[in-house]
């Protein structure tokens, strides 16, 4: 049986299409690495100023200079290319990445994503979040359905503070992907052995469901 993170993570891996720009935020979305099909025709992007990233080889030794926005070590692929971070925001700006995938601390049914501050906790600052939620035109969540206290995170409406309003396009949860849609959040798929009930009971935002075309995961 895969885990949460790993079934999150191959379907995931089926948001992404050749000849697309991506950007993997920090935390869970930069393992989607290891999940994309070696011939997919894709750039990696990350804001820190690498676009072409690629998994670092098991064993390899590392460039030391070589990281993601989340500090890892990557390799590039052939054809990469190396810029300022100044550059790096200029593309996200200009809307030259197609897809970027994204942690949530909460998301709600109008798409709002709240996935940089929890109130009396340190926070290193909002960072590129902003501008990606802002500026892509694809955003992905990759989060799971609950906290640790078994608390719903896929809301009626965040209770954070927002990292954007209104910028989310599909949320994928260990039980189902979600699209957001101007009725509300729609079920696309949903895990191996779960119920609509089950998940309803697990969702504090109301679900759009038509089990005739429900897909699984």
């Amino acid at each position: 049986m895969p885990s949460d993170q790993e079934r999150i993570l191959a379907r995931a891996a089926r948001e992404v299409v050749s000849g697309q720009v991506v950007n993997l935020g920090i935390g869970l979305p930069t393992r989607l690495f290891h999940y994309l099909p070696p011939r997919l025709e894709v750039l990696v992007h990350s804001e820190n100023g690498v676009l072409g990233c690629q998994p670092l080889d098991h064993g390899a030794s590392p460039d030391l200079e070589m990281i993601d926005s989340g500090g890892a070590y990557i390799d590039t692929r052939a054809g990469a290319s190396v810029f300022d971070s100044a550059l790096s925001f200029a593309m996200i700006r200009r809307r030259r990445v197609d897809l970027t995938f994204m942690g949530a601390f909460e998301v709600d049914q109008q798409g709002n994503l709240a996935n940089w501050k929890i109130p009396g906790k340190f926070s290193p600052g909002i960072g590129g979040a902003m501008e990606l939620a802002q500026k892509v035109e694809t955003l992905v969540v990759l989060c799971s359905h609950n906290d640790k206290h078994g608390n719903p995170k896929i809301l009626r409406r965040c209770r954070l503070p927002l990292t954007a309003p209104r910028c989310v396009s599909r949320i994928i949860t260990e039980k189902a992907v979600m699209q957001v849609t101007d009725a509300g959040l729609e079920v696309v798929d949903i895990a191996e052995g779960l119920d609509v009930a089950t998940l309803r009971a697990a969702t504090e935002a109301e679900l759009i469901v038509d089990e005739r075309r429900l897909g699984r995961f």
